[in-house]
């Protein structure tokens, strides 16, 4: 069993990574547009902390107190309230004072998930979570977003070991993949091998799988995360279900987005 401490601990480094991106920024560059379309640096950190908010209800209903993730569960459903409406009302903030609530937000969901009661599990979006799976996602979306914000940037991040979460988040949701798409999901299990950042090899599904995936953790997780176009991307699949996934993979809950463009190659643009 995940200790939900170790996958919070790997959060919060993480968590860290962003926020030095973002914590000397000057105001006006938090209005700076990133490669989502429409979302700008602040609707980024501004997504993360509400996000990290609903959480915080979901952990509280999951210890018993169903209420206030019943009512945005409700808005949700009725339209009156959208993930973009929560990031773009956040946006108008200041962004010291948005700063300082996505800090104060992601210790205090951190908090909450080390709380829920032993086997409970968090209501969500789409299948109840528990809080191990709910931390790896919000690796997942804080290392997304964080993308975004370093491509608007022209920064660099380091590819560490905590993408082995996103990537296990991925292929374990492959099947949801597939039933999105309104496609049955391949009867046979996969074989995943991804070379991790130091070079370890990280491996699912059987060793004599007919079907394989293969490539940079790194790559992997770009496209699982939707931040890079498959076509800009060194990853191999053998098999007619392998490559499907690979058009359709994602690691996050909700509708599939429309995903990145392909870079224009020099040849193109020649």
């Amino acid at each position: 069993m995940v200790d939900v401490a170790d996958v919070l601990a790997d959060y919060e480094a993480e968590a860290r990574v962003l926020d030095r991106l973002v914590a000397e920024l000057p105001a006006g560059d938090w209005a700076r547009e990133t490669p989502a379309p429409g979302w700008s640096i602040a609707h980024q950190i501004g997504h993360l902390a509400w996000t990290d908010a609903v959480v915080i209800d979901a952990a509280a209903a999951a210890n018993g107190d169903a209420a206030a993730f019943a009512a945005l569960s409700a808005g949700l459903q009725a339209g009156t309230v959208t993930i973009d409406s929560g990031a773009a009302e956040l946006a108008t903030l200041p962004p010291a004072e948005l700063l300082e609530l996505w800090r104060d937000g992601r210790r205090r969901m951190a908090a909450s998930l080390r709380e829920v009661a032993p086997g409970a599990k968090l209501p969500w979006f789409g299948p109840p979570m528990s809080p191990a799976s709910m931390a790896t996602a919000r690796i997942m979306e804080t290392w997304a977003h964080g993308q975004d914000i370093a491509d608007a940037l022209g920064a660099t991040r380091e590819p560490s070991g905590r993408l082995r979460h996103i990537a296990h988040l991925a292929v374990r949701t492959r099947n949801f993949a597939f039933t999105l798409h309104k496609l049955s999901p391949p009867d046979a299990e996969f074989r995943v091998e991804l070379s991790g950042p130091a070079g370890e090899i990280w491996a699912w599904g059987p060793e004599d799988a007919v079907e394989c995936v293969s490539g940079t953790a790194e790559d992997f997780c770009l496209l699982a995360t939707q931040r890079r176009h498959r076509d800009d991307l060194a990853l191999t699949a053998v098999g007619e279900n392998a490559e499907k996934w690979l058009d359709i993979v994602q690691a996050f809950a909700g509708p599939p987005g429309e995903g990145r463009r392909a870079a224009v190659s020099p040849e193109a643009q020649a």
